[in-house]
């Protein structure tokens, strides 16, 4: 079959790669064509546009690349109708992706499946309707998506996390090491503290200030590690570090940072459930300008208690939370000073991680989605 894949940014390719290629392992036929990135460049087919051509961030950077943008909607759109899938199958990046369905939807009769859906559920719950009219099937990857969705009449069907099999291979395949890593990045023996700061460079410049005058009380018995973001420079990090604030940086090695620490300040995002699955106590920490009126916003806008994955699929608070108006670097200090000498708190928050790893489920969420779609592509044309 014919499968034509969308998706916006780094963490859909890699996703959109791992789902490609349980497709081949299930449809020897299988032809793909894309809107994606090098990983899925990797596992075959042709790719249309990169990503990078694509993934605007904020209201200044959109408006400033309408033209691009429009442009490039109108390309996917006819290369869509050229090319005739049995499935366009949308990855996250709803701003772009919903407008193809409807598209899709409205001039051909190409079924619409989204994998890891909109997060309609945070913000912006008018969408539902986009999606009840435009998408065939829906593919989650957080299990309290499924309730709210079948709330709005939308049946919806988990099929795991990817950070499972992430963390599940890495686990696999690198059995843990603390020597090996400590010599191949010439850290000392000192217990780690990680420090995961975001991706993008504003998340970095707000957050890691804070975290390291926080941390900068224990280095006499820890020791600083930084994960450098893969498309960050190490310069702009040595921007933010102190002399007297000893930090080694580590480019390319999260998960074996993580598997090594026994403590973690994480910006809100994807690392905060790796961060649990690797069993590592954080603190979630989310700085903005403004903080008081964000917590503001925040209460009237936002639809969820959280913002941290860790506490939505709990639903409850398992990590502390330090946002907007809440990130100083006295509550970040105070909540790191637990986590390290509080047995009893440490304790209680593995118990909740332990929680989350049940709820999430067992690793072979790219191969349980990959069945459900061919399963799904099979019914439809037997129809």
């Amino acid at each position: 079959m014919k499968y034509y894949l969308i998706v916006g940014e780094a963490s859909g390719d890699l996703h959109a790669s791992n789902l490609m290629k349980a497709l081949k392992e299930k449809d020897a036929e299988a032809e793909f064509r894309f809107f994606g990135g090098d990983l899925m460049k990797q596992v075959g087919g042709t790719l249309v546009k990169h990503y990078k051509e694509l993934a605007y961030m904020g209201f200044i950077p959109v408006l400033l690349h309408l033209r691009t943008i429009f442009r490039n909607m109108k390309m996917c759109k006819s290369d869509i109708e050229q090319w005739n899938p049995d499935v366009v199958i949308l990855v996250d990046y709803p701003g772009f992706n919903l407008k193809i369905a409807k598209f899709v939807k409205e001039y051909t009769t190409i079924p619409v499946f989204y994998y890891i859906s909109p997060k309609i559920w945070a913000w912006k719950e008018y969408r539902i309707k986009n999606i009840k009219r435009d998408v065939d099937e829906l593919f989650s990857i957080l299990p309290f998506e499924v309730p709210f969705f079948e709330k709005h009449q939308y049946p919806i069907q988990y099929v795991g996390n990817p950070c499972v099999d992430a963390v599940d291979a890495f686990q696999r395949e690198n059995p843990e090491d603390m020597d090996a890593f400590v010599r191949s990045n010439g850290l000392g023996d000192k217990p780690i503290i990680a420090l995961l700061a975001g991706s993008r460079k504003q998340e970095i410049k707000d957050n890691l200030p804070i975290m390291l005058e926080a941390a900068s009380d224990y280095v006499n018995d820890y020791q600083l590690v930084l994960a450098g973001a893969p498309a960050m420079d190490e310069a702009y990090y040595r921007t933010f570090i102190r002399e007297n604030v000893p930090v080694k940086i580590v480019f390319g090695q999260t998960y074996a940072l993580l598997q090594h620490s026994k403590a973690a300040l994480v910006t809100s995002g994807t690392a905060t459930l790796e961060t649990s699955l690797f069993k590592v106590p954080q603190v979630v920490c989310y700085y903005v300008a403004c903080g008081k009126l964000i917590s503001w916003l925040r209460k009237k806008i936002l639809k969820v208690r959280f913002i941290s994955l860790v506490n939505l699929v709990a639903d409850k608070e398992v990590v502390r939370e330090l946002v907007a108006d809440g990130m100083t670097t006295e509550n970040v200090r105070a909540e790191l000073n637990a986590l390290l000498n509080d047995p009893r708190y440490r304790e209680t928050m593995l118990q909740g991680y332990d929680d989350v790893i049940q709820r999430l489920g067992p690793a072979g969420a790219s191969h349980q989605a990959a069945s459900r779609m061919i399963q799904s592509l099979k019914e439809r044309k037997n129809v």
